[in-house]
């Protein structure tokens, strides 16, 4: 059972490797025994992460994920140092936010949302996941084998509760934007497109959808979340660890097209 897990000599690209989860992306695929490519925009910050994480020969790339250049550069480096590329984790993504947070609330409405913060989140989160799964994938393609995860949410599955921005005042502080849930539900659709095209080469193609992760939010907002979760909690960074390492490895064999929901029940009611 535990060789159904592993990943023993497989190399994994994990992109918005240094954001909160995808740090724990890269630690769960390099504790299953992979070598991992740390991927991000800041090379600094990928050589730091890499270096922290155990086994395994580990390398840290700067990639754009919107650059073509950036990213057929990065998989030219990476079949250069370990020949082959096996498990693609599309990480990267913008989560809208406001800098001012005393201009947040109307500049979030649907009504007020930026065009341009509209547009960057559609570049980055579908088109970033449309080219680094082109780039990546293709060599999994030609080779016969691959899995590649891309991490949606459950706001591509359910539409925002705009209530639980409402802090204990009944001031609104936040909307959920429109593009967060537009570009994670196209995630999802492109997820079903990839994995009937490549289906017959054996790269399998999946999503992770994962709920809302406790990251220093206002206590209201963490309260009136967990309270909408059965497990009564938000996520924890380290509860997608498992969720990765199964899509990434074979005890996922004859699974592909599929969305994997790890949100504590959020979204079953």
């Amino acid at each position: 059972m535990v060789n159904l897990f592993s990943l023993l000599d497989k190399t994994a690209i994990v992109t918005g490797a240094c954001g909160l989860i995808g740090r724990q992306h890269c630690a769960a695929l390099a504790l299953a025994g992979a070598n991992v490519v740390v991927a991000d925009l800041d090379l600094a910050a990928c050589a730091a992460v890499a270096a922290e994480l155990p086994g395994g020969h580990h390398m840290p790339l700067a990639v754009n994920v919107i650059s073509p250049d950036s990213l057929a550069t990065a998989r030219d480096q990476i079949l250069a140092q370990f020949g082959h590329i096996d498990v693609l984790v599309n990480n990267a993504a913008i989560n809208d936010m406001f800098e001012n947070p005393a201009l947040a609330a109307d500049l979030s409405k649907f009504e007020n949302f930026p065009l341009s913060t509209w547009q960057q989140s559609l570049e980055v989160n579908v088109t970033g996941v449309f080219l680094a799964a082109q780039v990546f994938g293709t060599p999994m393609a030609v080779q016969g084998h691959g899995s590649i995860i891309n991490v949606a949410s459950t706001y591509g599955l359910v539409g925002p509760d705009q209530s639980i921005y409402v802090n204990a005042q009944g001031e609104q502080t936040f909307f959920k934007s429109p593009s967060y849930p537009a570009t994670k539900g196209a995630v999802i659709s492109f997820t079903r497109y990839l994995a009937a095209y490549w289906g017959k080469r054996g790269v399998r193609v999946n999503t992770l959808s994962p709920g809302g992760v406790e990251n220093n939010q206002d206590g209201f907002f963490i309260q009136q979340y967990s309270a909408k979760t059965p497990l009564g909690r938000m996520a924890t960074a380290t509860d997608y660890q498992g969720a990765v390492v199964f899509l990434a490895s074979d005890a996922s064999a004859y699974m592909t097209g599929a969305n994997l929901v790890v949100d504590g029940g959020w979204t079953a009611i």
